[in-house]
């Protein structure tokens, strides 16, 4: 219901700037009908496949990511990454849990950068 609402709130947002953003041209370039998009905005349908999803994000300028965890759902690669070393990565996810968004950043940055 969250994914819902808050992609009807971005679609929303974005027709407010351009008449492209209208709920049947957003279907119609993600592939799905108004009906069926209209329905998982209002909440009564669950969200699309983790596809979906990504091609939404695409044509509303959101991190799909973001989009994904909305809809319950976590991105394929992720999950195989998490996969390959299921214990390591739940602890890992659990020990991070009450850092701060700050300084999980950071971590982030280090991480990436190969300083740790």
């Amino acid at each position: 219901m969250v994914f819902g609402i808050y992609a009807r709130q971005l679609r929303e947002y974005r027709r407010r700037a351009s008449k492209r953003y209208s709920i049947r041209q957003i279907a119609s370039r993600v592939g799905m009908e108004p009906a069926y998009l209209s329905k998982i905005e209002r909440g009564d349908m669950p969200p699309p496949s983790e596809q979906a999803i990504r091609r939404l994000a695409a044509e509303l300028g959101e991190d799909a990511d973001l989009l994904l965890g909305l809809a319950g759902k976590v991105a394929t690669d992720v999950c195989e990454i998490i996969t390959r070393r299921p214990i390591l990565f739940a602890e890992l996810i659990r020990c991070l849990s009450d850092v701060s968004d700050d300084q999980l950043m950071a971590f982030v940055i280090k991480v990436r950068n190969n300083e740790y």
